[in-house]
């Protein structure tokens, strides 16, 4: 609930180490009437300091992730994925590919930098920059996990390339490969460092195994080799970037003052234009300038937390005066380190452990970040208000509903419609209209919010919408959309009405349907809904056809409601939170027509798969038998089912599931996870399952036969 309503954009680019700690400084006291936002191309950032340590094989891969999913929860920010391409300061629009542009009050960059060496012939195809991390974290990961010998070249000499050559080298060796690794440079190795550093570093490398190659320009990369330009030949299967930093291509095209490609900053961290912000490594220190290190993007932290609060409220912004010099703590493949300040350096083991415990105390300030905790009750309120808030925070998407006990107690007592052109469809979401000849099937649903970001909120409740004119074989012809936004001012909301409306035009209009009209008001939060119409060229198919020795087939995995309540704890993996979302937004259209002449379906959505199921036996009078390790799972919903995690609805949709049979344990308690725009549910006959089945995988689906349709009453999953 918003106590105040929203009055600035504050828009982040990038889940840099900066943004990362602003995020959390963030979540401790937010600015009240901001809506703050985060833009990344994914579900997390990886901490640079640790990946030579992961290269080495000293950590693991989720050692070295910040999850910007579960931060951006505890800072009471929407996520935004997606890679910004563009920025128009005068516009004051971020565009990201696949969806209207981001607008913004005041934005900060800090998209990093790249080792991409877009000019070298053969890079592209046959080498991984080391920066960004992410995917160059991925190959290696794959890389190290082979067997046989292993040819490895690092085409910059740099510290970077030199701690990476030596991790390497560690690892390789390590796993029982024989190893040739190669550390090449156009100049000198390691010439940034004093005699005495430098020393310390050839001597690391020699320990490691790692061959030098200085005065190596490079002329070409191949799949085998790296090729110099005086003829030489440096053997390599897996070829890297570390020579030096580029920008990001973009940032030279939004008009802003640039130094070499990197966006110049005052000592406020303000670009020329005082609405953006810069920092980490894609950020010049115009005044001051210095190297490119993680350790000014961290200290960076606190003044540009500081300065976007007083930008945002009209008060005086604080200076950044950067370090003149700071530690430098090198790997040095094995568990040792370098340590070097003020031209004195040192090396061993103790330095590691020392490294090693920065590295980790760093990342634990991102751990087990918890959203903050609702109010204590009042001392003195009603009987029973304790148990109605119960010890979760209530869930949003299909897991907000009312369930289905209350529901059907509620419909039992209508008269029926008492018209010739309405047709009663038992138990079925969706309504038939005979309108001169033709068919009409009309729905409506809507959907509490679960993400801030109004265009993700808007693909997944339209789907949803959908989802009722598809289980009955209609083709979608219409929609009226009813949105609900929180409080903000005036601009906020046409910002956000416009990217709603433009997006479900876009799902709409994909789907066939168009967007035709709606209702708009104010409340506490945002809630989306579509009442959608759908034209039956045949019978529509109902809830009442299926038949024993019919099989069941599901289109989709299931779980998102226990996923989507352990995110708003703060409990549920980025990763899997995102892919989550991906599934939700994914349209039902293709997964209907395939189902075409299904005897029975429905879509499976707040009741759960139980719930559902057993609505489709009870208007059949039929029973069916389900295998519950055939029913599909989203990634993650298992561990935290079995952690405990349970959306608000479970115990109604339990409760209110009928006659079902399912074994104790957490894929048994998924049976009954309230789905927010599930996949479809149909009856087909057994004769053209395997069929039907091939169709939907080969149309993307991740659909599976989980059981089959049997006389009798009640649902048995085994």
């Amino acid at each position: 609930m918003n106590s105040f309503p929203l009055t600035r954009d504050i828009v982040l680019v990038g889940g840099g180490h900066t943004h990362a700690l602003v995020l959390r400084k963030w979540g401790m006291n937010p600015l009240p009437g901001v809506r703050l936002s985060v833009i990344n191309p994914g579900p997390t950032a990886p901490y640079s300091g640790m990946l030579p340590g992961f290269v080495a094989g000293h950590y693991r891969r989720d050692d070295l992730d910040i999850d910007l999913v579960q931060l951006a929860r505890f800072a009471g920010a929407r996520v935004i994925v997606g890679r910004a391409v563009a920025l128009d300061p005068v516009a004051r629009l971020v565009h990201v590919p696949g969806r209207p542009p981001v607008a913004y009050d005041l934005v900060s960059v800090d998209i990093g930098i790249t080792s991409a060496m877009p000019d070298l012939p053969g890079f592209a195809a046959h080498g991984i920059p080391a920066k960004p991390l992410g995917p160059f974290a991925a190959r290696w990961e794959a890389f190290r996990a082979g067997d046989g010998p292993a040819r490895v070249a690092v085409i910059g000499g740099g510290v970077a390339g030199a701690e990476l050559a030596m991790a390497m080298a560690h690892a390789l060796r390590t796993r029982g490969r024989a190893a040739q690794v190669a550390l090449i440079d156009r100049g000198r190795i390691v010439e940034e460092f004093n005699h005495d550093a430098r020393k310390l570093m050839l001597a690391a490398l020699q320990a490691n195994g790692v061959t030098p190659v200085e005065g190596g320009a490079v002329a070409e990369v191949t799949a085998t080799a790296v090729v110099l330009e005086d003829g030489r030949e440096i053997a390599s299967d897996f070829t890297t970037g570390a020579a030096g930093a580029r920008p990001q291509g973009w940032v030279a095209e939004t008009g802003l003052e640039t130094h070499h490609g990197f966006l110049t900053v005052g000592p406020t961290l303000q670009t020329s234009n005082p609405h953006v912000f810069a920092v980490g490594d894609c950020a010049h220190l115009g005044w001051d300038p210095r190297p490119k290190a993680g350790v000014y993007a961290v200290r960076e932290a606190p003044v540009l937390h500081d300065n976007l609060r007083a930008a945002a409220s009209g008060r005086r912004l604080r200076r950044y005066d950067p370090q003149k010099d700071y530690l430098k703590l090198v790997s040095l493949g094995g568990q040792r380190a370098m340590a070097e300040k003020f031209g004195t350096a040192r090396s061993g083991r103790l330095l590691w452990l020392w490294k090693d415990r920065i590295d980790r105390k760093f990342m634990a300030r991102f751990r087990g970040l918890e959203p903050m905790a609702a109010p204590d009750l009042p001392l003195e309120a009603a009987e029973g208000l304790r148990e109605a808030l119960g010890d979760a925070p209530p869930c949003a998407g299909c897991g907000a509903k009312v369930g289905r006990g209350a529901l059907r107690a509620a419909l039992a007592g209508l008269p029926a419609p008492g018209r010739d052109d309405i047709v009663s469809l038992p138990g079925d979401d969706a309504a038939l209209l005979k309108t001169g000849g033709a068919r009409q099937v009309m729905a409506t649903d809507h959907l509490r919010a679960f993400t801030a970001d109004p265009v993700l909120m808007t693909r997944i409740a339209a789907q949803h919408a959908l989802g009722d004119i598809w289980a009955m074989g209609a083709a979608p012809q219409a929609a009226t959309a009813t949105i609900i936004l929180p409080r903000m001012a005036p601009e906020l909301q046409a910002r956000t009405l416009a990217e709603i409306t433009a997006t479900a035009h876009e799902v709409l209009s994909q789907a066939g349907a168009a967007l035709v009209g709606g209702h708009t008001s104010q409340g506490d939060e945002m809630t989306l809904g579509f009442t959608v119409t759908g034209l039956c060229a045949a019978d529509p198919i109902t809830l009442a056809g299926a038949r024993p020795g019919d099989a069941l087939i599901l289109t989709g995995p299931i779980g998102s409601g226990t996923i989507l309540a352990a995110e708003m704890r703060g409990k549920a993996h980025g990763d899997d939170v995102l892919a989550c979302y991906a599934l939700m937004a994914q349209g039902q259209g293709p997964a209907a027509a395939i189902l075409a002449g299904a005897h029975a379906m429905t879509d499976v959505t707040g009741f759960g798969l139980a719930g559902h199921l057993s609505g489709l036996c009870e208007a059949s009078g039929t029973g069916a038998e389900v295998r519950l390790a055939d029913v599909p799972l989203m990634a993650g919903a298992l561990a935290l089912a079995e952690a405990g995690i349970r959306s608000t609805l479970f115990p109604d949709n339990v409760a209110g599931a009928g006659a079902v049979t399912v074994p104790p344990g957490a894929a048994g308690a998924l049976m009954f996870d309230p789905q927010t725009a599930g996949g479809l549910l149909a009856a087909v006959p057994e004769e053209a399952a395997e069929g039907r089945l091939e169709a939907l995988r080969a149309a993307g689906c991740r659909a599976a036969r989980i059981g089959r349709v049997v006389k009798g009453a009640g649902v048995r999953f085994r």
